[in-house]
Formats: C-alpha cells, structure tokens, sequence
C-alpha cells in the first residue's frame, strides 16, 4: 500500500509584540515599540511622539519593569526625530521567556539617567 507522508501546515510566523510607551517624568514622550520576529532575529522598531528634533536619545530593553527597572538586556539604535530600527541577533521566542522585560528611552547621551519613555514587553 503506498501511503504519502501526510502534509504539515507551514508554521505562522509570529505575530509582532506591540509595547506602548508611555510618559515619564513629565517628558510629554510617548509612542510604540514594535517587536517581530524575522527568522531566528528581531526587528524593533520604535516611534515617539514629542521627541526633541536632532537628538539621539538612548533606548535599551531592561530587566524588569518600567515601576522596577533593572540592567540592560539589548541595547537598541539610539531615536533620532523618535525614530529608530534594531535588528537584534534573537528571536522573538528568546527575548519573551526572558519576561519580565520593559523598553526605555532615555532624555539624551549626556542625561542617561533620566527617562522620558517606558512600556513594559507583554505575550
């Protein structure tokens, strides 16, 4: 009897991770990080609203929460105009069993240590 190997459905490709950004510290900054998985990396794009012309402002994904934020994980390309795009060498899989995760922005290069953006990564 010759049977043919029953066929398997191709595989989904993963949905993106959508992170809302929200204000800190009065910044007026917010906007979305988009996390989608590209074969094996991932790209993260980010758009802020309200980010200052001309600045490269650092961004990171941390440990943590945005209440509780902890080391940085992935750096991302600096926002320039609230604008940037990463390709991270993991998958989308790898970074989310790392949960609990938040993406930041900071105010600029020269002022790290104020945040002007935080959303926290969910499923």
């Amino acid at each position: 009897m010759n049977q043919e190997p029953a066929s398997q459905p191709a595989p989904e490709a993963s949905e993106p991770v959508i992170v809302t950004l929200s204000a800190q510290n009065d910044s007026g900054m917010s906007g979305t990080a988009t996390l989608t998985d590209m074969d094996g990396s991932t790209l993260v794009v980010l758009v802020l609203a309200g980010a200052p012309a001309g600045i490269a402002q650092p961004a990171h994904i941390h440990t943590g929460s945005c209440a509780e934020i902890g080391g940085v994980v992935y750096p991302l390309t600096f926002p320039v105009n609230g604008v940037s795009e990463t390709t991270l060498g993991v998958s989308l899989e790898t970074i989310l069993a790392q949960l609990p995760l938040a993406l930041n922005v900071h105010k600029s290069a020269e002022e790290v240590s104020v945040y002007v953006a935080c959303g926290d990564l969910t499923q």
